[in-house]
């Protein structure tokens, strides 16, 4: 069975979103939290279930149309590499 792994900068990135909303609304703040990480512990089971990623080898689940999820998968992880609201600029822009 496959293991969910949150990376550092997944889990900083949705931290911060949860600490945005919270400054008007901290109750819809810890729902969004709580929907994401529910989301994220069924890709266990369904990897494939999202859009391929725009980052070759990942996979992009969105979660209520303004948050996008990027992940990972092999046969034993799921990685969590990214949280983004829809607006961001996804992949970032390469630098000269």
């Amino acid at each position: 069975m496959r293991v969910l792994e949150w990376r550092p900068r997944a889990r900083s990135d949705l931290m911060t979103i949860v600490e945005f909303i919270a400054d008007d609304s901290p109750d819809a703040a810890l729902k969004l939290l709580d929907d994401i990480e529910e989301q994220a512990l069924n890709l266990i089971h369904h990897p494939k279930a999202f859009r391929v990623g725009r980052v070759p080898g990942t996979r992009e689940m969105v979660v209520r149309s303004n948050y996008i999820v990027v992940y990972a998968e092999d046969e034993k992880v799921v990685s969590i590499l990214r949280v983004l609201h829809a607006a961001q600029q996804w992949p970032p822009a390469e630098r000269n």
